[in-house]
Order: C-alpha cells, then sequence, then structure tokens
C-alpha cells in the first residue's frame, strides 16, 4: 500500500516536494450530476430560468474554480492549467443534469483536484442559480472517472460489480 505523502517523516502535514518530477502532460477527469425536479429542468432546458444561462454560467464557475484550487486546498500546488473543458448532458428520464470536467497542464504533479473543485463548483452554481425554485436538489456522484501522465501513469473508475 501507497504511504499518504502529504505527512513527513514525523507525522507532520507538508506540502510535497515535487521539484525532482518529470514535467508530463496530466489529464483529470471528473464527473457528477445534480437531481431536480422536472419543473427545474424543464427552465434550464427552455432557458426560461430568471437568472440566465444556468449552465453557461456553472461553465464559467467551474473553470475559474479549477484556477482558483490551491486557493482553497491547503496542501495543494498552483499549476499551469492549459485546458479546461465542463460538458454537462442533461438527463430528462432522471431529472438531471450531469457535469463531466476534463483538466488538462503540462507539470510535475496531477490535476485531479482541479476537475474535482471544477465539477464540484460548476454543480454547485447550478444549485445556486435554481434553489429558489428547489431547494430538494441533490449533488451526488462526483467522482474520478480517470487520469492520466506522471510516474503512476493512466488510472481509470472501474464500475463497482455490487
Amino acid at each position: 500500500m501507497t504511504l499518504l505523502t502529504h505527512f513527513n517523516q514525523t507525522g507532520d502535514a507538508h506540502m510535497v516536494d515535487v521539484g525532482q518530477k518529470e514535467i508530463t502532460e496530466r489529464i483529470a477527469i471528473c464527473s457528477g450530476h445534480i437531481e431536480m425536479l422536472p419543473e427545474t429542468l424543464a427552465l434550464i432546458i427552455n432557458g426560461t430560468h430568471k437568472k440566465g444561462d444556468v449552465l453557461s454560467i456553472a461553465r464559467i464557475a467551474g473553470i475559474m474554480a479549477s484556477k482558483k484550487t490551491a486557493d482553497l486546498i491547503p496542501l495543494c500546488h498552483p499549476l499551469p492549467i492549459t485546458h479546461v473543458d465542463i460538458h454537462f448532458q442533461i438527463e430528462t428520464d432522471n431529472s438531471c443534469v450531469t457535469c463531466t470536467c476534463t483538466v488538462k497542464t503540462q507539470g510535475k504533479t496531477g490535476v485531479e483536484i482541479e476537475a474535482f473543485t471544477a465539477t464540484q463548483i460548476a454543480l454547485l452554481t447550478i444549485y445556486d442559480m435554481c434553489k429558489a425554485v428547489d431547494r430538494g436538489m441533490v449533488i451526488q456522484s462526483v467522482q474520478l472517472m480517470q487520469k492520466s501522465g506522471g510516474k503512476s501513469g493512466h488510472w481509470s473508475h472501474q464500475p463497482s460489480t455490487k
């Protein structure tokens, strides 16, 4: 089992030294979704929400959040992000919006936390914009779908067989 890297030999929290690592392309993809009432989803789909284009604003919020990750997560390295893509898929059968976020960099450490942050904030922005009409929305299943780059290489989420 791999040891936790954010603790030094005496057990104190510290920022990992990535200075000797190779620069590689790093990619992380996270996804999650927000469930809501069908009427709330209809406002988003039809563009009739009084606050405006919910998904466009959520996309911008997610992109901005990815760039602020190191300001929010104490031991996270500030990274020069080279690309952020946020895609929303509307699922009328389940009355939800799925957010998939891809973050890329050329660097010495991965962008998983940036992808998580972007996904969560995009979904939270949808909640914030729609809470006046639906306080019962639920954000869930936010997870890393895949990552690539660095010493550990490629990893991909394997669905549970439960």
